[in-house]
């Protein structure tokens, strides 16, 4: 339900029809409540396989996308879980990590060890700057000690693949070589998201026929100041055609929903996060959808991944997140950019959309020619491919040198 499993399921998908055997160690899946889907059980261990991918879902610390500590207990119960299982599975040829945060991708450290096989650690997040860019930590201590494990993980890693070019340049000033790190940003899947009249069965259902929507779709977290939202809401709330619609969950949403009942915002409509498989129809609904992020430097260097999927739908954005979030949009030509947490930006830039359907088309087709000519998928995958095949062929030299006797 998330972006970092979209990502990594579209990636091995692909990997799969293009002939390889992957196999995904993963928990039983629970985001963002932390309550175990319908079907599945948390357990030592439950096997599936899922167009062509062998998925083992393991024993893991469930509990809701909130609070440092129990999210810790988490990523180090699967850790652990991880690296116990990979004992009893067939040796592969190299472990991808992928980290939102390190005692989750160190993982891949400590097969690759037991395994003597390669690691690839990928990078979704830069952690700890991102927990404490929203103040989730405050102990200098712990800082420090997470700060090590990254800068231990990134010298361990035989490649470091991030999502970011900003997270590449962080990298190396890190100290890290740029000769190890390979940028994949992420994409989207252009045969799922594309283009579509409204969903007029849809809006019918919510009651937002004829009402120009503005959506927000995905995470109501502490990274996304999403109260700038039910501010700009207020603000236009005798706009009487436009309509403010919310689908996701996260650690702020109850909050969100109590101020948007207490500021009495009839114009904003808030709803729980929905099957993934609905969500084009939502994009169709959708005028215009809404990217924001709080004001930070960290946050400078992302780049949010509903931006891919609503410009392949060919939904102009409003983008309330700076560097290079900003410069892709203004490269792609399909949206506004404001302030982020500028309230008086946000209701502006919405009403000026709402009065111009002619600039949202044109927003809109320029965003999807974008996607198409640089964010495909299938594409993005085949290069993290060619990031592997690399690291395993390195390994498969450097073992038959180790190999050849000293006389």
């Amino acid at each position: 339900m998330n972006a970092p499993a979209t990502r990594t399921y579209e990636h091995c998908r692909q990997w799969v029809q293009d002939g390889h055997d992957v196999t995904v160690v993963t928990c039983a899946p629970n985001h963002p409540q932390g309550r175990v889907y319908d079907g599945y059980r948390n357990r030592i261990c439950q096997r599936e396989t899922k167009d062509g991918i062998h998925v083992i879902r393991i024993w893991t610390f469930v509990t809701p996308n909130e609070g440092f500590f129990k999210r810790t207990l988490n990523y180090i119960s699967y850790m652990c879980s991880a690296v116990i299982l990979s004992l009893f599975l067939p040796k592969a040829d190299v472990v991808l990590s992928t980290s939102p945060q390190f005692f989750n991708g160190l993982a891949g450290y400590f097969v690759s060890k037991l395994r003597r096989i390669p690691w690839v650690l990928e990078i979704r997040d830069l952690w700890p700057e991102s927990i404490v860019a929203v103040g989730a930590i405050k102990s200098r201590t712990i800082v420090r000690m997470l700060e090590w494990v990254e800068r231990f993980a990134y010298r361990k890693a035989e490649r470091i693949v991030p999502v970011t070019d900003s997270f590449k340049a962080y990298m190396v000033n890190k100290g890290i070589e740029a000769s190890k790190i390979v940028v994949v940003k992420n994409g989207v899947d252009l045969a799922q998201y594309k283009p579509a009249d409204g969903a007029t069965a849809l809006a019918a259902e919510l009651g937002l026929a004829g009402k120009f929507v503005v959506s927000y779709f995905g995470t109501h977290g502490m990274a996304h100041h999403l109260q700038t939202i039910l501010d700009a809401a207020h603000q236009l709330r005798d706009s009487n055609h436009i309509m403010f619609l919310m689908v996701g969950d996260g650690a702020e949403r109850q909050l969100l929903v109590r101020m948007r009942d207490a500021m009495g915002l009839k114009n904003v409509m808030m709803l729980d996060q929905q099957p993934k498989n609905r969500m084009p129809e939502f994009w169709a609904l959708s005028d215009v959808s809404l990217v924001l992020l709080k004001k930070s430097d960290l946050f400078k260097t992302v780049i949010p991944s509903k931006m891919f999927e609503s410009l392949a739908m060919e939904r102009p954005i409003v983008l309330g997140v700076e560097g290079e979030s900003a410069d892709l949009l203004r490269a792609a030509q399909a949206g506004l950019c404001i302030e982020p947490q500028d309230a008086g930006q946000l209701a502006a830039r919405v009403l000026e959309l709402s009065h111009d359907s002619a600039l949202c088309r044109r927003f809109g087709q320029n965003g999807r020619r974008f996607v198409m000519e640089h964010f495909d998928r299938v594409v993005l995958a085949r290069k993290l491919t060619s990031v592997v095949e690399m690291v395993c062929r390195r390994s498969a030299l450097s073992t038959a040198e180790m190999s050849i006797p000293v006389r």
